[in-house]
């Protein structure tokens, strides 16, 4: 009998233990199987994938041949490869002469370059197809580059040009007549500022702004003050979104320092939403709504182009209702809905992606577009929430400045923004603009099918992302006889063509022309020849053959 009191106590103290422990471990599992099962939802692994990722490059044999292209095939790409580099060398001289300089000590430009296409076929790339990285004006929805070279814009400034060129032209060159007299004069406010407050509070429908330098530092800052609120500290973000360059929430490849308080979960996963409703930790929600046209995945570059598996599809319905998910739960739970509108906002209506979706956030981050062409970052959210003080602990501060914040410069260029668009003359261009964009998108791709091309678009409004049907290593190559064509891509080549909405239906089919003339050019130069039994997988694995046999030095 004695002998069974210290098993009894072990089996106790076991169970006790268990009991602890199992409630830690079934979280664990549920935080684990909310991640998105790709290298996108996985930031360690990414990162480690990424280390073992050996450098190598075809020589001008290979090149042509990587995907086991018969000699004939091979000869023909060449040939079309070295007479685009002539006509490149030609129409693009004195533009690749400055960026070739200025690539010495731009940092930006270094790093642009290098990743155009996969890194195999960089440096032959690099060498004979750079277009150069210098405008020389605009007018509508062109560019003319230092060479003369007119082309239709197709970059978008990275989101900021959403009503054209010379819509910002304008704001910028009215903005700097009403500033003048008080000059960059920075702490006081220029009274414009009052105006825009007012008209930022109507627009987000919350209660109270803060302005900063970037969208970047408004995410970080609408991050902390919710943080600082809810007194817990884990942020979510979905696979795959941007939400600027700082630590928190790029925990993948490109941040050596991988933080510790994100949680990085399936876009659209009832996996997620199970996370968010029994755990603790969470502070806030982070919603890139750009993510909508192509969920769990990264932001569509060409450099990542290793075979055609790019895929982009936006359903409103779908996301719609996701977000409302999203909102009823962080309304349960005490987490802040933080809506990351810096890329989409006044793009897809006047008053934003909460209009468009019909979804109100607690916080809303804005940029690019806002200031009228001038660099700005703003956060607006619920009065509770920006505070960055308490009224019993004054010494417990959540504390953000910036030198350049409100500049006076800035704020009259957002004034101007503003002011133009609340007139209902202007507001008018909100008006069956899906309709006008999907439109477009369709008539394309009826295009491109019609001409039996292995090409389509899929878009969000005047966002758009080049997909290909048929597989294939050279996808990429289509970039450049875009730029041949005229037309003006963003360094990230075909992931992303962002118009301005003052495209006009004859601007449109003048773009569409281009675009399936480079298709077809494309296509007859042999580029999208393939075995008729190749796939996607086996492309990846002869890559994968590719990195074993540099790894093991063969």
């Amino acid at each position: 009998m004695d002998t069974s009191l210290p098993i009894l106590s072990l089996s106790a103290a076991a169970a006790v233990s268990a009991a602890a422990v199992f409630p830690k471990f079934k979280a664990r599992l549920a935080l684990s199987r909310a991640k998105h099962r790709s290298l996108s939802g996985h930031s360690k692994m990414s990162k480690m994938v990424a280390r073992l990722v050996p450098h190598y490059e075809f020589d001008i044999d290979d090149f042509f041949a990587s995907d086991g292209a018969p000699v004939d095939v091979a000869m023909q790409r060449q040939d079309a490869f070295f007479r685009l580099a002539s006509l490149f060398e030609e129409r693009y001289a004195k533009g690749r002469r400055m960026t070739a300089e200025a690539a010495t000590q731009i940092s930006d430009l270094q790093f642009t370059e290098n990743y155009r296409v996969p890194f195999q076929y960089s440096r032959l790339v690099r060498e004979n197809l750079g277009t150069g990285a210098f405008m020389q004006s605009s007018a509508g929805v062109t560019v003319t580059d230092v060479d003369g070279n007119v082309f239709y814009d197709l970059t978008g400034s990275y989101g900021v040009n959403i009503f054209g060129n010379d819509f910002y032209k304008e704001c910028i060159t009215e903005a700097e007549k009403r500033a003048s007299a008080l000059g960059p004069v920075l702490g006081p406010y220029h009274p414009v500022i009052t105006d825009n407050v007012r008209r930022l509070c109507e627009i987000s429908g919350l209660d109270e702004v803060s302005f900063h330098m970037s969208g970047t530092e408004a995410v970080m800052q609408a991050v902390r003050l919710a943080r600082y609120h809810t007194r817990r500290s884990y942020l979510v973000r979905f696979a795959g979104a941007y939400h600027g360059w700082w630590g928190d929430v790029q925990p993948g490849v490109g941040n050596p320092v991988s933080p510790h308080e994100t949680y990085t979960l399936a876009d659209m996963s009832e996996r997620t939403l199970h996370v968010l409703r029994t755990r603790r930790d969470i502070a806030c929600v982070l919603v890139n709504p750009l993510q909508a046209l192509h969920p769990n995945a990264n932001a569509p570059g060409d450099s990542a182009l290793v075979d055609s598996s790019r895929k982009g599809a936006f359903d409103r319905a779908a996301y719609t209702e996701w977000l409302r998910k999203l909102r009823d739960i962080c309304t349960e739970r005490g987490i802040v809905l933080i809506f990351d509108e810096v890329f989409v906002g006044f793009r897809l209506a006047a008053g934003g992606a909460q209009e468009y979706f019909g979804i109100r956030a607690d916080m809303v981050t804005y940029g690019k577009s806002l200031a009228g062409g001038l660099p700005v970052g703003v956060v607006c959210g619920r009065k509770d929430l920006m505070r960055r003080f308490r009224d019993d602990r004054p010494a417990d501060v959540c504390f953000a400045r910036g030198t350049f914040n409100s500049h006076p410069y800035v704020m009259t260029a957002m004034d101007e923004f503003l002011s133009r668009l609340a007139s209902p003359n202007f507001n008018a261009v909100y008006q069956g603009l899906d309709e006008t964009w999907d439109g477009r998108a369709a008539a394309l791709n009826e295009r491109l099918a019609a001409n039996d091309l292995p090409v389509r678009v899929s878009n969000l409004s005047s966002i758009w992302t080049v997909q290909y049907t048929e597989p294939s290593r050279y996808n990429w190559m289509l970039q450049y006889y875009l730029r041949a064509e005229g037309l003006a891509l963003s360094w990230v080549g075909t992931g992303r063509l962002i118009f301005s909405l003052n495209y006009t239906d004859a601007d449109f089919t003048e773009v569409a022309d281009r675009f399936v003339a480079a298709a077809d050019k494309m296509k007859r130069d042999g580029w999208w020849w393939h075995e008729a039994s190749l796939t996607n997988k086996d492309i990846k694995r002869q890559i994968l053959k590719e990195m074993l046999r540099k790894r093991l030095g063969r």
